[in-house]
Formats: C-alpha cells, structure tokens, sequence
C-alpha cells in the first residue's frame, strides 16, 4: 500500500511539472495568438501574412513521427481542397531537433521537397508557439476562424493508418459546419500521434 502511495505521488508530481512546462494552452472558443516563425524558403511568416481567409487550419506536425507521415497526403489533400475556400493549412513543426535530428530545418526543407508541400511549413525553434497553444502530439490540429477563435481542436480523422478505414472525418465536418455557420460538433477529439519531443530542461 505505502509503494502503490509512493508511485501515485510520483506521477502526480511528474503529471504538474509537465502541465506547468506546458501550460495550459488554448480552448475552443479562445482567440489563438499569432506568431511570427521561419518558413522552409527562410522568410519569417505571421497568420497574418496571409490574406483573404476565412480561417485557418494550424496543424502541429514533423518529419519523423509515423503518425504525421502517415497523415501528410491528408494534410496536403486538406490544404488542397479548404485553401480555395479560404481555409489554407499552416505547418507547424515544434520538435527539438537535437532530440530528433530528422526534425532539424534542414531536414524540413527537404522533406517538404520531397513531398511537394504548397503550404507553409514553419519551424518552432522555441517551442513557445507550440506551448502556447497547447499542443501535446504530432499531428494536433487547431481549425481557426478568420478572427483567429479556436473552433476546433484535435485530430484530423479517426483511422490513423488509412484513411480509407475512417469512418470520422473531424476536421472536415468542423470546416463545413463553420461554411453553413454553425459551430463545429464535435469540437474537440483526442489528438492521434506521437508526443511532441521538448527540449531538455537542464
């Protein structure tokens, strides 16, 4: 009983620091801040940068995650389908490259290339937008409304390994109730992916 006591206070202690480290990060309904950030073609980008939108959809993502590789065509699919109707994807990619040297800037530049991304894909050296916003896992996912108010927040689908196989398209449903103005049902889902790798704190 007194060892089973010892562990539950243990992770309780390692749950806060990680929470405080964190933060709390945003919630549907909260005004997401802006930033400015590099993009893979070395010019600094602000959401806004872009123009004539009717929101936008941040999605928290990385190279070497199988999680995001396994989304990627849907990320681009998703850029290629909503950036018409005025909702462009923005990459963000917000692992500690030392921890994951094939997250590095360089590496991005080049994955980027290889699969033909037509959206920013900006580098969070920091990590202080991922910690402001809250994201936890790669790929997380915040649909934003032109005034930059969360409106949803989580994964892209529910069928990581094919979309196919999905049979719950989140991001999707949340971007066509927002066209017929109604608000996203629902509005937040467990993000499917791995852990963001944050920088060490010592």
């Amino acid at each position: 009983m007194k060892k089973n006591f010892v562990i539950f206070l243990f992770l309780g202690f390692i749950g806060l620091v990680f929470s405080s480290f964190v933060g709390e990060g945003l919630n549907v309904g909260d005004t997401a801040p802006d930033f400015k950030l590099k993009n893979i073609d070395g010019q600094m980008m602000s959401l806004s940068n872009i123009d004539d939108v009717n929101g936008y959809i941040v999605v928290f993502t990385c190279n070497t995650c199988p999680f995001s590789v396994k989304y990627e065509d849907r990320i681009i699919e998703a850029n290629k389908k909503y950036a018409p109707m005025g909702y462009p994807v923005v990459a963000i990619n917000p692992n500690d490259a030392n921890r994951r040297p094939g997250d590095s800037f360089a590496e991005m530049k080049v994955r980027a290339k290889d699969k033909g991304f037509d959206f920013p894909y900006l580098h969070d050296a920091t990590q202080e937008v991922a910690i402001a916003y809250g994201a936890t896992h790669t790929p997380h996912v915040y649909l934003l409304d032109k005034d930059r108010k969360v409106q949803y927040i989580g994964a892209i689908d529910n069928n990581a390994n094919d979309v196919a196989d999905a049979d719950e398209f989140y991001l999707s449903d949340a971007i066509s109730a927002l066209k017929a103005g109604e608000k996203p049902s629902p509005d937040f889902t467990k993000a499917l992916g791995c852990t963001i790798k944050w920088k060490a704190t010592n």
